[in-house]
């Protein structure tokens, strides 16, 4: 039997929705994770600090009191946000980041950002705020096939907006694609990114052969297994530039099984043991608490958790639920297509722990 102890880990992209959703779905993130990353994307968006604020509210009033959580909250990036706007953010403990959405990119972007060179000066304000810009990285014109989306983003969008404005600090969220990893690479300063379990697990095959699965359906969609390869090497490698982000979006199942699904997968109650299963098979456990841990704390300036979080590798698989139920619907949960061997042991006193490792 495996022991192993991280730091509390951190999920630096998390989407939470709303209401019932909301209620249903915080406690499985707080459970496992001391802070996350909020996305803003609701309906309204989150466009200024005060409804971030009131947002923040309601994801602690539907903490169960017994989990220590802390939103760590965003805005999202319109052509018609201020100078003020910003301003109020940088002056605001909770805010930690700006989101870009190019509009139509994902759900619930409508209100994106169109042109990019709209927003120039807001992002050089950015950039003397300290405001990191959060990335979804793909373009969304139609004549642009849906699996080079990432790759032309980086070339048309991403890489002018830096030599532009090089000291604005940038995280590329949910790279999927070896070309995202590589440029991440050839970066010398101000570029992290954030990797997704479900898109360390996968390739575009449990998508799309033998049928159409739509629990597997997410934006940035699957990729091929050059890609999946070239995640799995950079999240295991201990490099400080990328971190967890889960991307954990939970959508009611009858939402994505129909004639046009939601695009987004609910990962947040297998999270960690999916995780730690990628990193043993990878040989890599001694950079499981950094990539989930010390890397994201770095990049947003916060010490990392001090309390910690026990992993046990049985004999026996752990038990997940298949589904989440909200009313008379459900969230189906992220099946990772094998068993998963990695208990979280809750009872913090059982082991004791010796450089964070195995």
């Amino acid at each position: 039997m495996l022991k192993l102890a991280i730091n509390r880990p951190d999920d630096m992209h998390l989407h939470l929705r709303d209401g019932d959703i909301l209620k249903h779905v915080i406690n499985y993130s707080a459970r496992d994770y001391g802070r996350a990353i909020i996305m803003p994307n609701l309906v309204p968006p989150i466009t200024t600090v005060e409804m971030a604020m009131a947002y923040r509210n309601r994801i602690l009033d539907a903490i169960d009191p017994n989990l220590a959580f802390d939103p760590l909250m965003t805005l999202y990036l319109t052509e018609h946000t201020t100078i003020r706007t910003l301003q109020m953010a940088a002056d605001t403990p909770f805010m930690f980041g700006v989101k870009l959405y190019p509009a139509g990119a994902t759900t619930n972007s409508d209100s994106g950002v169109m042109d990019i060179w709209r927003v120039i000066p807001l992002l050089e304000r950015m950039a003397a705020l300290d405001i990191p810009l959060l990335v979804h990285g793909e373009v969304v014109d139609p004549a642009i096939d849906i699996f080079d989306r990432e790759a032309v983003f980086i070339d048309k969008v991403l890489d002018p907006v830096r030599r532009e404005i090089p000291d604005l600090r940038i995280v590329l969220e949910h790279v999927t694609t070896k070309d995202g990893i590589d440029y991440v690479y050839a970066s010398n300063k101000n570029l992290y990114a954030t990797l997704t379990i479900h898109h360390l697990i996968l390739n575009r095959n449990a998508l799309l052969a033998g049928g159409i699965r739509p629990h597997y359906y997410c934006l940035p969609v699957l990729k091929r297994e050059i890609h999946r390869r070239a995640l799995r090497r950079a999240a295991t490698s201990g490099d400080q530039r990328f971190f967890l982000g889960t991307d954990s979006a939970p959508h009611l199942s009858h939402m994505k099984e129909n004639a046009c699904g939601c695009a987004g997968v609910f990962s947040a109650a297998n999270s960690l043991g999916c995780l730690a299963t990628v990193f043993e098979e990878e040989k890599a456990l001694e950079h499981l608490n950094s990539f989930t841990s010390v890397n994201g704390a770095f990049f947003y300036g916060l010490k990392v958790n001090p309390d910690k979080t026990h992993l046990v590798r049985k004999s026996e698989p752990a038990h997940f639920p298949k589904k989440v139920a909200i009313g008379q619907h459900d969230i189906t949960v992220f099946d990772p297509g094998f068993p998963i061997f990695w208990h979280i042991d809750r009872n913090r006193d059982v082991f004791e722990i010796e450089n964070n490792s195995l």
